[in-house]
């Protein structure tokens, strides 16, 4: 009995027969060379050529096996992606930018934990490591800039984050201070005079919470409003930190008007307590996070938040590091920073 489909007959023996590009050119009538020449692009290749392997190459099912051009070309075909936490909306929604510019040249994204942590940035960068990848994305937090220096590597690396790096590394930056302080500035244009910042430890000298606790207070000075230190409250980053930070200020019978958020995910776990004690949003109490994650224009009602430049990143990001592996070092290395702008949504009033 003839069988067929998955399990037997032509249509297993064709699926479980791998196509070459010398099968390519017998059933075309041509050379191997000028199968790769259509297969690349080349443009020393007639118009009928062409067509009658582009119906070979169709026909018969062939595809261009990338492992083996990455191996012969000397690469992996992945950048390595390593940030301090991979449930943290932003760098997800960050790798996928960075995934769909990546595949148009052939490449793969793959993302690790370092864990905020300097042994996990330091084993990023190790030199075993890097050879997994044709270049590497740090997020940079703990990691002490001196022992940078000490790396000895030409592999194609980028640096993100707010950390001051030693020069010899491409390095790309949020604007923190300005998207902080357009944040705050507008909750005091529409008269707020009690905000409240939650987030992160802002004595840490250059971090991500201190940079955007001086945006906070940049914004507080040319307003001529004071800063009550009340209203600084220490907290992680998680959905119940920020409603832990909102609980604790209720709870300590300290007055507030508005909130700005270190982030997003801090000020939607914010929301939720204020939703909880029966404040109503924006009429007694104003939010605005950062990070202008996907998810802050679906709430109800939406989140108003500072868009640290998602796509102007990721382009800076891709276009730094396709230059380091296709030339090698480019040069003197680039410290680079993105506009950040604010977006009003439904969580503030207008101003004035």
């Amino acid at each position: 009995m003839k069988r067929s489909g998955r399990w037997g007959g032509e249509g297993d023996k064709r699926a479980s027969t791998v196509v070459t590009m010398a099968d390519v050119a017998r059933s075309a009538g041509v050379s191997t060379m000028t199968v790769s020449n259509v297969i690349n692009g080349r443009p020393r290749v007639g118009a009928a050529t062409r067509e009658r392997v582009l119906a070979a190459i169709s026909d018969l099912g062939y595809q261009v096996n990338l492992a083996a051009r990455h191996l012969r070309a000397g690469r992996t075909g992945v950048i390595g992606l390593a940030v301090p936490e991979l449930e943290r909306p932003y760098f997800a929604q960050l790798a996928g930018r960075l995934a769909d510019r990546f595949e148009t040249h052939g490449l793969r994204i793959v993302m690790e934990r370092t864990g905020a942590s300097r042994e996990g940035e330091l084993d990023a960068v190790a030199f075993s490591r890097l050879r997994m990848y044709d270049g590497l994305i740090l997020s940079v937090v703990d990691i002490d800039p001196a022992e940078l220096t000490q790396i000895r590597t030409d592999a194609p690396v980028v640096m993100i984050g707010e950390r001051a790096l030693p020069s010899r590394f491409d390095h790309v930056m949020m604007d923190n201070v300005d998207g902080a302080r357009q944040a705050t500035a507008h909750l005091l244009a529409t008269g707020a005079r009690r905000v409240a910042i939650l987030g992160g430890n802002p004595d840490i000298t250059a971090s991500m919470p201190s940079l955007r606790a001086e945006g906070y207070a940049v914004a507080h000075r040319e307003a001529g409003v004071p800063v009550d230190p009340e209203l600084v409250v220490r907290c992680s980053f998680r959905l119940q930190d920020g409603s832990d930070a909102i609980r604790s200020l209720l709870d300590r019978g300290i007055g507030f008007d508005a909130v700005f958020a270190l982030t997003d995910v801090v000020a939607i776990g914010a929301l939720r307590a204020l939703a909880d004690a029966g404040l109503r949003i924006p009429d007694d109490v104003q939010v605005v996070g950062f990070d202008d994650i996907d998810e802050a224009s679906y709430l109800v009602p939406s989140l108003s938040s500072v868009n640290p430049g998602h796509e102007e990143m990721a382009d800076t990001i891709t276009s730094l590091l396709i230059a380091q592996i296709n030339g090698g070092p480019t040069g003197d290395p680039k410290e680079l920073i993105v506009p950040a702008q604010l977006v009003q949504r439904g969580t503030t009033r207008p101003a004035g």
